[in-house]
């Protein structure tokens, strides 16, 4: 893992699985002795949690964003979060039980089953369990239930995935027709209100999420917007 792609391989991966950061560089003696330790015992929890090795002398800023003063140093993160860590050189037993600490939860257990009872079950332990706040979501969505999904979104910070989620609830509660033809007929229609009138601006906002980055209509209606806001 390198300074370039911390914010996608730690931070933003750090929202769906634990991330295990190993600070380290190749002139450390104890980190050449951690190092293996710490990918066997990664390795023997599969799916429980991902390892990113981090050179500090390779990777300056993400030392210095874990404002590294020795090493080795190794940190959990979830949900973009240091949850755990330690410094220097440890026993096996003391890298399990680190492990076995930042390991899935109940409530991660119950929202890797999927189905909407676990989901929810996952709720009750941790009202603010991401996975299965966006899981029960995407149910409630697929039934037309866009106000208790919109309920749930409220209980955590935002991502991109999660704006998605509540644009869809949005266009449903305002039972609007997302085919694609609909969706730009319905955004022209919009263009002239979005500059003084609040919901017609979320509402054409929510139209340029359906439709998608890729595709190509979505630029020109940005601009467009960006015409009359501006």
């Amino acid at each position: 893992m390198t300074d370039a792609t911390f914010q996608q391989a730690v931070l933003e991966r750090s929202h769906h699985v634990t991330v295990v950061v190993d600070l380290w560089a190749e002139w450390c003696g104890p980190c050449k002795t951690i190092g293996p330790m710490l990918e066997r015992a990664v390795a023997e929890r599969p799916g429980q949690m991902e390892l990113a090795k981090v050179d500090v002398d390779a990777n300056p800023m993400t030392a210095q964003m874990f404002q590294v003063q020795s090493i080795p140093a190794v940190y959990a993160l979830k949900d973009g979060k240091v949850i755990d860590g330690f410094v220097g050189a440890v026993p096996q037993e003391q890298i399990d039980a680190f492990l076995d600490r930042i390991g899935p939860s109940e409530a991660d257990d119950l929202a890797a089953m999927g189905d909407e009872a676990s989901l929810r079950a996952a709720l009750e332990i941790d009202p603010g369990h991401r996975a299965a706040i966006e899981q029960l979501c995407e149910l409630l969505l697929e039934r037309r239930e866009p106000n208790e999904a919109l309920e749930l979104l409220a209980r955590i910070p935002e991502t991109p995935e999660l704006h998605a989620l509540a644009a869809r609830a949005r266009l449903i509660q305002a039972d609007v027709d997302l085919a694609t033809a609909s969706i730009t007929a319905t955004l022209d229609d919009l263009l002239d209100r979005v500059a003084s009138d609040d919901a017609a601006r979320q509402e054409y906002l929510d139209l340029l999420e359906a439709l998608g980055p890729n595709n190509p209509e979505t630029a020109t209606y940005r601009k467009a917007l960006a015409s009359r806001l501006f």
